[in-house]
């Protein structure tokens, strides 16, 4: 079985596996509604509202901890008799890369909840839409790689959860930076760089992919 249908066997797997548990989606969903739900009343209840600078960074703060609620259980979930029997079928390289392409759409799910109930409770000043998406797609595909990764590693540490803000905080930071600042660009209030912010952004995402094929073999063996 060649790398394609690996990975798409795979994805299917964890479809099925997500259906047949909705309680954790359902639990994410929730989440994401009620945050934004606090802020709306916690921001209209303040004279002037909320300034676009705090829309933007609300926005990612939650986009933030949903994406770590919904990816710690790529692997946390995965008992050893599974993975070993994944060991039997399929190659590293594949069980990897269908973990990132699953929960990268997973956090592009996420992403349009919290983006479509933002825009009806809180309004949208954005004057440039299509480059606030696209810094929501490249801060997706970001937080499935950086996490997935995070997550074989803490499941190969004894599935210590506590590793996750551990490991992620060096990468998660100044991505979150990076993303507040494209962010910013789409208020029409940013600097000049985007072009060369959004290169860093693609930068990272490639370093990303490269450190999880390299790495994720050698843990894959543990």
């Amino acid at each position: 079985m060649n790398l394609f249908r690996q990975v798409k066997t795979l994805i299917i797997k964890d479809l099925v596996l997500e259906w047949r548990q909705r309680y954790a989606l359902n639990g994410i969903l929730l989440y994401v509604a009620s945050t934004v739900m606090l802020v709306y009343m916690a921001f209209t209840s303040k004279a002037g509202g909320m300034d676009d600078i705090t829309w933007i960074t609300v926005f990612w703060i939650i986009l933030l901890f949903a994406s770590v609620n919904a990816v710690t259980k790529s692997f946390m979930q995965e008992s050893t008799g599974r993975q070993l029997y994944y060991y039997t079928l399929t190659s590293p390289q594949a069980v990897i890369l269908s973990k990132i392409i699953y929960n990268a759409f997973l956090l592009l799910l996420i992403a349009a909840v919290s983006f479509l109930a933002y825009t009806i409770l809180l309004q949208n000043p954005l004057t440039d839409i299509p480059l606030f998406l696209l810094a929501v797609l490249l801060g997706s595909i970001s937080f499935a790689m950086c996490f997935t990764l995070i997550s074989a590693i803490a499941a190969k540490a004894g599935g210590n959860a506590s590793l996750m803000p551990i490991l992620s905080f060096p990468i998660v930071i100044p991505l979150l930076a990076l993303l507040i600042t494209v962010s910013k660009g789409a208020l029409g209030i940013g600097d000049s760089n985007l072009n060369k912010d959004i290169g860093v952004l693609l930068a990272i995402n490639g370093i990303l992919a490269s450190v999880s094929f390299i790495l994720f073999p050698y843990l894959w063996r543990d």
